[in-house]
This record gives C-alpha cells, structure tokens and sequence, in this order.
C-alpha cells in the first residue's frame, strides 16, 4: 500500500489530509514539524510527503530540500495560500514535484498524490533499468581470463572514468560494442545516453542528417527541425562503429566535434554546443586508410587517444568454455531450458575451431545448439552442422615444414586456396571458410592479396 507523509502543524488540516487519503488506500503517516518529518522520512521512507510551506522552525522548502538530497527521495507537494504562489513555484524548480492552493481540494490532492506515486514509480523502474544496464555492461561482465583479455580489461578500468576518446580495433564480431557500452557504465556519463551507429549501415546522403539534424528547408523534404544524434546524446557517449567507412565530408565535421565541442545543423547558421564522449571502432587498418587517402590523418590522430586492440577468439582460445558456459545459462533461461552445459567432446570441438565470425559466431552457435538440444547436455551433433569445418574441405592440407610455419603465413595459404577453389569469388570462398564476407575481405587486404584480384561481385 502506498504511503503519504502529511506534514503541518495545524492538527486540524493533518486529520483531514489523514482522513481523506486513508479512506483512498493510502497507508497515511503525520509529523506536526519539519524536524520531525525527517525522522518519519527516515524510519518508513514513504513514497510521496505532502508538507505545508509555512510553518515554525524548519519550513516547507527547507524540508523539501533536506529530503531531496537523499538517495531514493520521496517526492514533495508543498501547500501554500495564495500569497506564497510565487514561492512555490521556485520551489518547483529546485526539486518539488507540484503544489495545492488552501483551501484545499478533495479531488486535485488525490489526483496530485497519484501523479507523484506515477512518477516515484517511473523513476524506480528507470533506475531498476539503468541498474540492469549496468549489471550487464558492467567491466565484470566481460568474460575472459586468457591474458589478452585481462590486459584490455586492465585499460578499460583505466580509461572509463576520464572523458578520453577511445578508438577499439578488432575483427568483427569480436565485442566492440560491448566494450564501448562497459567503458558508458561504468563512467560518470552512465545516466545519459549512449548512442550506438553503424557508419557503415547508413546510407551517405542520411548519415550527416542523422548525426547533424537539420533546419526546415535545408533540402527537399526537409519541412521541420530535426535534433541531430549529436545533439539528442550531449551530456552521453557516442559509438562511431565501423568509423573507417565514413565519407570524406562526415570525417571533416566530426573532427569539428571533436576540436570545437559544437555541431551544426544541416541549413542551420547556428553553432550548437554538445559534450559528447566519442568512441571509435573499426576492423579497418587505419593507417592503410590514411596512406591511400581514404581516412583523414588529423582525424585518426584526435580518435586514437587511447586504442583498445581486440583479440580474435582464436587468440584466446583459453576463454571458449566460460563463453560457452555463459550463453548457454543465458538462452537456457531465454528458452525456458534446463541444460547443463556441454559435454567433454563438443568442449573440444569448440576449442578447436577457427572462430572466423569470433564471439558473435560462438555465441549464434550456442544459442542454435540450446534451442535445438534434446537432452540436459550440448553433445557434438548439436553443433557440428553450425561449425562448417573448412579441414573437412581440404583447405587445411597446407604443407607445413619441419622448422615450422609462421601462423599468418598458414591463414594466407588457406586464404588463396580457399579463393582458388571459389573460382576467384569471394564471396563464395568466404563461404567455404564458414566466414562473413566481410571478415574475409578484412583479411585479404590485411595480408596484402589484393594483386590477386579476386572476383566481389558475388557479395551477397
């Protein structure tokens, strides 16, 4: 049952604000003082005080203030006569949720106490959720004990109180966003927006209206004002995903962002001042980028204050059976299943694998193998259709010498001769690796193949 604090001096308004919100539901509390409110506030902590403004001692406003200044505040409705409106009002500003006119009304207490329990109610369920973002962005939440990860984590923890911009390298599909979203959470912008965009998803006659907004008439169709993301995430984080697809004008205008701390609306001549953290990813070499005029230099300089490098999984090969184990509780409770985990040899196999697609891919893998699982225990039938082995096509029959063989050096002769067996497709060879096309070509031009000109036009 919801509870009222009624604080006034007058014993004579307490019984009736007493009377009238009992016989409503309401579990209804008195204090005769400001003094003694606080102690009422501080033993049954109840969920809205309704305090008169004028009163010996401690008044209204400062009773209201004290209270306000506590965590999980209750919120305050002041009662004022006529002359004090003004005063009110002020009140208001610095933290009230609303005020009532003596002599008081049944009907308007009822509806204020109920709009005030509504939005205590709002504010609980918005810190439940901001408490469930946290728990799961949180820095312990990224799972990995294998030594790279404990060195990322190390600068995670370092980095996320400063307001830094941060630039995360990695494949695909290696928790770039995650990583980004922990480093939100865990600083102090963690109660404003953190906006997450595809630089690459977008179209570019969009994106700069997305990021920048614009004013009615800057072009066709453009009838009323549009808030740019910019603007709509001030005080928040940025992620610039995919930040190495950005095209040329974009890269210039974000770099004012970061310089001048400003944007400018599309067709608007005024400045707008915005604080928002960047941060940065791609699976791009950037500095190739820059070598080939693709990427601005002072843009990439202003980005990289601090890089985060992600390792793929198959560096990290130690972290499998937690990743494993985690989405398996995950998608059990998601499914409403009750398995236990994976037994010794799907483990194995598991561990075994290339992991083209990373934690992504583990993760599509597990879920697929819940979801279709029969018994208490993921067994190797339930995953081995997903891993689309490429040793089972021949590509790993690479010839390796008695001193031995650099790894890069295996990934680029499985790389040519899964293009070779693709007829120079790359989409199809991709395939044939049981990688995004994406990921394949990433790797292609990393090696350096390109003169092999393969064939893109098969990219679905």
């Amino acid at each position: 049952m919801p509870s009222v604090l009624v604080v006034d001096d007058e014993p004579l308004q307490r019984n009736i604000l007493k009377t009238i919100l009992s016989e409503a539901g309401y579990e209804t509390l008195t204090a005769s003082s400001g003094e003694e409110a606080l102690k009422v506030v501080k033993t049954y902590n109840p969920e809205v005080v309704l305090t008169d403004l004028k009163m010996e001692g401690m008044d209204g406003i400062d009773l209201m203030e004290k209270i306000r200044a506590e965590d999980d505040a209750p919120e305050v409705v002041l009662m004022t006569a006529f002359g004090t409106v003004s005063t009110a009002v002020e009140a208001m500003k610095k933290g009230a949720y609303h005020y009532l006119e003596k002599p008081l009304d049944k009907n308007k207490v009822l509806a204020t106490v109920k709009l005030a329990l509504e939005k205590k109610e709002l504010l609980k369920k918005n810190r439940e959720l901001r408490q469930a973002l946290y728990d799961r962005f949180s820095i312990e939440g990224i799972i990995g004990q294998s030594g790279v990860m404990e060195d990322v984590i190390s600068v995670i923890k370092k980095v996320s109180p400063s307001p830094v911009t941060i630039l995360i390298l990695g494949e695909s599909g290696t928790g770039k966003e995650l990583v980004a979203r922990a480093i939100h959470y865990n600083s102090q912008r963690n109660s404003k927006p953190f906006t997450a965009i595809n630089c690459a998803a977008i179209p570019e006659s969009l994106l700069e209206s997305e990021l920048f907004g614009y004013e009615p008439g800057a072009f066709t169709g453009a009838t009323t004002r549009k808030i740019g993301l910019f603007e709509a995430t001030s005080g928040g984080t940025m992620f610039l995903d995919e930040v190495g697809d950005l095209p040329a004008i974009t890269q210039s205008k974000i770099l004012r962002v970061l310089q001048e701390k400003e944007v400018r609306r599309i067709g608007g001549r005024e400045a707008i001042k915005v604080d928002v953290r960047i941060i940065a990813a791609t699976n791009k070499d950037l500095e190739k980028e820059m070598k080939n005029s693709t990427f601005r230099e002072d843009l990439y300089y202003r980005l990289r204050v601090v890089t985060i490098e992600l390792p793929p999984l198959r560096e990290r090969r130690e972290d499998i059976r937690e990743l494993s184990n985690y989405f398996i509780e995950r998608y059990s409770r998601e499914f409403g299943k009750r398995i236990k985990g994976a037994d010794e040899e799907s483990v194995r196999a598991l561990g075994e694998y290339y992991w083209p697609g990373n934690v992504r891919q583990l993760e599509s893998v597990i879920e697929r193998a819940v979801l279709m699982c029969e018994s208490d225990t993921i067994g190797l039938n339930d995953i081995k259709s997903e891993l689309r082995l490429p040793h089972q096509q021949g590509l790993f029959d690479v010839d390796v010498p008695d001193e031995g063989i650099v790894f890069e050096e295996l990934e680029k002769e499985i790389l040519k001769k899964a293009m070779r067996k693709a007829n120079n497709v790359a989409a199809k060879a991709a395939r044939l690796l049981g990688m995004s096309y994406k990921t394949f070509w990433y790797r292609w031009e990393k090696f350096g193949l390109d003169d092999s000109s393969p064939k893109r036009e098969d990219n679905p």
